[in-house]
């Protein structure tokens, strides 16, 4: 090989490596700070907290303890299926993130957990719970309990939520004041940060994917 076609050579291979990082710098995945991450609503603890064991059921007919909040990132929503606004929206913000972490990073997005823990486990038994998550994912668990243990579980995430009567006065005609935070679990099962309303679905991925990445 003449010393030219080597110069040749060199030359194609330095323009396919600068061509190379050129387009992983245009195509990767935008990360952000903490700082960036709470401009757009997301809250990071400065420390996460240990969550405390708890036994609720799930909609997978198993006991659901901390040990299910482990591995995964978990972003977690306290709500219930009569809900009429807040929920439905939540849940499908999250749905919409889950399809979008799907289409850039289907093998990373396998660590992207969604839970719908209801708040009103005297109406949503887990066939109905389970049929409304699976509206929004089939990947998605729905979770419910013991009233007192739905709401220690609520408590160690900063959540609040009570039965309100409606205007009507029967007894099964209610609704329920619930915190609308999306809360983030890291795969150490603890308490990560949570996400302020209103939720986005492109804010949800970018959280995962930047908590994710410095994890």
């Amino acid at each position: 090989m003449t010393s030219v076609a080597k110069t040749v050579l060199l030359c194609l291979a330095l323009v396919a490596v600068v061509l190379g990082m050129f387009v992983y710098s245009v195509t990767r995945p935008a990360l952000l700070s903490a700082a960036e991450l709470r401009d757009r609503g997301v809250i990071i603890l400065p420390r996460p907290r240990e969550i405390a064991g708890f036994k609720l059921a799930d909609t997978r007919d198993g006991a659901f303890t901390v040990e299910d909040l482990r591995g995964a990132w978990t972003f977690v929503f306290f709500g219930f299926t009569n809900c009429p606004d807040i929920c439905p929206t939540s849940m499908s913000v999250l749905a919409q993130a889950e399809r979008q972490l799907q289409g850039s990073d289907p093998e990373g997005a396998e660590d992207f957990h969604g839970v719908l823990v209801t708040v009103d486990p005297e109406r949503d038994d887990l066939e109905t719970l389970g049929d409304y998550v699976e509206v929004f994912s089939p990947r998605f668990v729905g979770v419910a309990g013991a009233l007192d243990e739905t709401a220690g579980f609520a408590r160690q995430l900063n959540v609040g939520f009570g039965k309100v009567p409606s205007e009507s006065g029967e007894p099964g005609d209610y609704g329920v004041d619930h915190g609308a935070q999306i809360v983030i679990v890291n795969p150490s099962g603890h308490y990560h940060g949570f996400i302020k309303m209103p939720h986005r679905a492109d804010t949800v991925a970018q959280a995962y994917k930047s908590l994710r990445a410095n994890f």
